[in-house]
């Protein structure tokens, strides 16, 4: 059964160095606090996997917590590059970077077959395309038909981490809106971290496309209200269109971005301080700092 409790002790606690940690939220939802206290606690060697990663995989990067990368999408949406990740690839700073690259549907069959108890999910993905000899999938043939094929591994993560909008005192967990393949990474995975707005006495899933984690399926669940920020929660918060921005002038200088995950995540006890700084407006003129 989930327990409540803090970020940082649910962190702490299942969390390790050289985990395979998978973030999900697909633009609305994403685990940005748990990031931050990641960065906090100083993990390293971590396999990070997201079907989309962009600014808090570029801050994980960045941070020297990241040494391989499984995804099939990756860059800072509606902007451009992540240059974190960019600098890790093309020059090994702050480390190198090994990658493992997906298409969207492969990585969503790959999540679902983590789910399904199953070594494998089946697509037609891949076939005729350069991706077959860069990447770990492997051509099969239908029993059926004599059709070809792509087999791609089952995905199950050591960590799963979402956010979500609501938890009841039990530890079910209510999402809704974009939920993306939040669901699927939550039961692939062997633990399970979901941060959320509110702990409610009951669940309230009025929104649109709801869905339910029940308490069995969760490890540990952390209040952390506006805990996806600069990302956005359906029902409780806005998505931040100039933060997404003015990180890529943060993010394109090494020694700016350093000095910026210094003040606001490292040098910050905890995200509610990195908010205070949000709501002043000085996380996104740190180039001023």
């Amino acid at each position: 059964m989930a327990e409540i409790t803090t970020l940082s002790s649910a962190v702490e606690g299942l969390v390790r160095d050289g985990s395979s940690v998978a973030m999900e939220g697909f633009t609305h939802l994403i685990p940005f606090a748990a990031g931050h206290e990641v960065i906090r606690q100083g993990r390293r060697d971590l396999t990070v996997i997201r079907m989309t990663p962009d600014v808090i995989y570029d801050q994980l990067i960045g941070a020297g917590c990241v040494s391989k990368l499984v995804f099939s999408w990756g860059g800072n949406p509606g902007v451009g590059s992540l240059h974190r990740l960019r600098d890790a690839i093309e020059h090994d700073h702050p480390s190198p970077l090994e990658i493992e690259e997906h298409t969207h549907a492969g990585m969503a069959a790959r999540y679902t077959a983590g789910a399904s108890g199953l070594p494998f999910g089946v697509l037609r993905g891949y076939v005729g395309t350069d991706l077959r000899k860069h990447t770990t999938v492997a051509p099969i043939l239908s029993p059926f038909d004599g059709e070809e094929l792509t087999a791609v591994e089952a995905l199950n993560p050591d960590v799963a981490i979402i956010h979500a909008q609501q938890a009841d005192r039990r530890g079910n967990v209510g999402l809704w809106g974009i939920t993306g393949v939040q669901r699927e990474v939550a039961l692939a995975s062997k633990s399970v971290i979901v941060t959320v707005e509110e702990v409610v006495d009951e669940l309230d899933l009025r929104g649109p496309n709801p869905a339910v984690l029940p308490t069995w399926t969760v490890d540990a669940v952390a209040p952390v209200p506006r805990g996806c920020h600069p990302s956005y929660a359906m029902g409780y918060s806005k998505r931040d269109n100039s933060f997404y921005t003015r990180w890529d002038d943060i993010s394109r200088d090494r020694a700016l971005f350093a000095r910026w995950i210094e003040i606001f995540v490292t040098g910050a006890p905890d995200f509610t301080t990195y908010l205070s700084a949000v709501d002043d407006g000085s996380v996104t003129t740190v180039a001023d700092v």
